[in-house]
């Protein structure tokens, strides 16, 4: 048992892990916004990062699955 309630699991997504490849200057810049305390780390980053993305994508496109409307 989880020891979260039913409603919690609801909100809770699951995260999955990937490998990608980014340029040396944007991992440079991420180390950068970590250091300043903006995010806590590159996972957090690339998924704030995509996370806007595709927020911002949503508006001309029907995204399936990526938030409750």
């Amino acid at each position: 048992m989880s020891g979260k309630l039913p409603e919690e699991e609801k909100k809770t997504s699951r995260m999955r892990n990937i490998t990608i490849n980014i340029p040396e200057c944007y991992d440079k810049n991420i180390q950068k916004l970590i250091k300043l305390k903006i995010v806590p780390s590159r996972s957090e980053a690339i998924r704030t990062a995509l996370r806007e993305f595709i927020e911002n994508e949503d508006k001309n496109l029907d995204l399936l699955e990526f938030s409750e409307k």
